[in-house]
């Protein structure tokens, strides 16, 4: 009797919906993207069509051998673009890989040339402080790096090295400007974990509250953020790695293997001989333009709601899937949302973080469960294999080479990863809000029920030092809801108010009901406060949140989506706007004078707030 093939898992519907209604919404878009990217596939190397002089200076710097090669028509060649710094925990151990990938692709017949670097800074190094409001602008230019790096029409295929917020997001970005090429992103992997996560949380807590001093403090943080590697709690820069697996960017399994161990340096390798099969010259030609489709980008966005990941994303998506000629909208992420089981429990959602994840089954048996449940489109193009069915494997080394396998099929540990039959949540980790404030984003997970509705005079800040100001003052010692504008990217940057999740934790647990309304960020960290975060349109483009007043009764309801100022539409719509972004002449020093051009051009956060039309 012959047999069967397996069935495939019959697709969630309101997962069809959407990327059926993102196909759409896409079509000319699209269609004119892909045929950007076609026009620029080449017969043959894309070195081939080079002048000699062109050519000379493209591989003047190169070794006998490889010099060879890149004369010749018949060998890929491979860009490698990396966000190397020693000062950044997650990038440092990225200084040794240029040689490694190098390596083994010539070991496989190929060659390649470190093209070029991008900027990377840390938003955990700058928050709270002015670098920070260059934060998500420097995605742009990390996208715009990448673009130079790639410029030289010497590549046929890249590899891009980086971890962190907004640095793949850009990479991405810019690859995609190169949609013709392949392209795989190359981890580093997570520091060994440290101070336990409840304890990290439970010393800022006592800091703000002024309990203890800044010795104290420091020694905590110090301990959490320890070695070289990501930091190990779930934010943007870990939300970034599980959504480049989830997209097929990664090698299946390559997201949580911590740097320095044999089998990180076996994925890396791994990568390097990958990619050459993937180029235009081998058989299984998969450029990152056709790769990230309309599946590619509702897989992210359920994979992100299916582990309560970075509100960042709800940014950063929207722009990734724009330059592949893609439109989403804060009204995908709802409805998927109101579908996808929460899975995870990772700080700060919980205690663990992404090593207690990994060792409860990870990224593999994450994607199976959400196949299994019709939450994935499981044929998706991936860089790993066929479809993403090959993201159910995890890597292990043997004989000194990485072999792939079939991951456990239950999970190690429930309490921080979970099946989809028996889900932490039935709904995801993010909410939209609106109302006549505008429209949000709220990130719900960590929130616990009975504070996802607030109803509390407003009081209104033009700044996050003033809050915190206003909180070691004791004025802020009973109900309220925290106003803080004047912080999108058309203002100043959009940084992240990370800050403010102490102090405003500290009176939940007074018993006050409090909630955070803002046109800012609070990123991957944001905590059990419940906050509004992303307010569309910002106060500095005309929105509402400018004619709030201190007193105005404001209600937050994350269940039932609404975000609204308890003012008369007739006296609240009469009110003259107050406050004010920092103007040219006073948004100056660490650097902030060079990007008032970014500025000026960035696009609504609904839009991604980018600078690229």
């Amino acid at each position: 009797m012959a047999l069967q093939p397996a069935r495939r898992p019959v697709l969630h519907p309101v997962l069809e919906r959407v990327t059926q209604r993102v196909a759409e919404r896409s079509a000319a878009r699209r269609t004119a993207y892909l045929g950007r990217i076609a026009a620029a596939r080449t017969q043959g190397p894309a070195r081939g069509g080079m002048g000699c002089a062109n050519l000379a200076h493209g591989f003047a710097a190169c070794g006998v051998q490889d010099k060879l090669w890149l004369r010749g028509n018949v060998t890929p060649n491979i860009a490698i673009v990396s966000a190397y710094n020693d000062m950044l925990s997650a990038h440092q151990p990225l200084k040794d890989y240029p040689d490694i990938l190098k390596a083994a692709i010539r070991q496989a017949g190929g060659t390649a040339q470190f093209a070029g670097g991008v900027p990377a800074m840390c938003d955990g190094i700058t928050q709270g402080r002015a670098g920070m409001e260059l934060s998500l602008f420097s995605r742009d230019v990390v996208a715009m790096a990448t673009a130079v790096a790639l410029s030289h029409d010497m590549f046929d295929g890249a590899l891009l090295l980086g971890v962190c917020d907004k640095i793949v997001p850009g990479l991405v970005i810019g690859a995609l400007a190169f949609g013709h090429l392949p392209v795989i992103l190359v981890p580093a992997g997570p520091m060994a974990s440290g101070l336990p996560n409840a304890q990290k949380a439970k010393v800022r807590k006592r800091y703000a509250a002024g309990e203890i001093g800044r010795d104290e403090l420091l020694a905590a943080e110090a301990a959490s953020y320890h070695s070289a590697g990501t930091c190990t709690f779930y934010g943007t820069a870990n939300s970034n790695q599980l959504l480049m697996e989830v997209m097929g960017l990664h090698l299946p399994g390559a997201s949580f293997i911590p740097p320095g161990t044999p089998l990180r340096d076996g994925l890396t390798e791994a990568a390097g001989r990958r990619v050459l099969k993937l180029t235009d010259l081998a058989d299984e030609y998969t450029p990152i333009g056709e790769l990230l489709d309309e599946r590619a980008f509702a897989n992210a966005i359920v994979a992100l709601l299916a582990t309560g990941g970075s509100t960042n994303h709800t940014l950063h998506l929207v722009a990734m899937a724009a330059a592949a000629g893609i439109e989403l909208t804060w009204d995908d992420f709802d409805e998927l949302s109101k579908v996808t089981p929460l899975l995870t429990r990772l700080y700060p959602n919980g205690t663990a973080d992404v090593n207690h994840f990994h060792a409860a089954g990870g990224t593999a048996f994450l994607i199976g469960e959400l196949i299994d449940a019709g939450l994935l489109h499981e044929d998706a193009r991936t860089v790993g294999g066929a479809t993403l069915a090959a993201y159910r494997k995890t890597p292990q080394m043997e004989g000194g080479k990485v072999v792939w396998h079939d991951a456990p099929t239950e999970s190690g540990d429930p309490d921080v990863l979970r099946p989809a039959a028996e889900p932490f949540d039935t709904h995801g980790g993010l909410h939209t809000v609106s109302g006549n404030l505008g429209r949000a984003v709220i990130k719900v997970s960590a929130v616990r029920p009975e504070h996802r509705t607030v109803e509390a005079p407003a009081r209104v800040f033009e700044s996050q030092e003033a809050l915190q100001e206003a909180f070691a003052a004791g004025e802020l010692d009973r109900d309220v809801v925290a106003v803080v504008r004047h912080q999108g990217p058309r203002a100043n940057g959009m940084p992240e108010l990370h800050r403010l999740t102490p102090p405003l934790s500290v009176l939940q647990d007074r018993g006050f009901r409090v909630a955070l309304v803002t046109d800012g960020r609070m990123s991957g960290a944001s905590g059990a406060v419940p906050a509004a975060i992303h307010v569309s349109p910002e106060a500095a483009a005309g929105g509402p949140l400018a004619r709030v007043r201190d007193g105005d009764i404001v209600r937050l309801d994350a269940d039932k989506g609404l975000l609204e100022v308890l003012v008369p539409d007739e006296e609240f719509d009469a009110r003259i706007p107050a406050g004010a972004a920092p103007s040219a002449e006073e948004w100056t020093g660490t650097g902030r004078e060079l990007f008032n051009t970014f500025r000026r051009s960035v696009s609504a956060a609904e839009l991604g707030a980018g600078v690229f039309a």
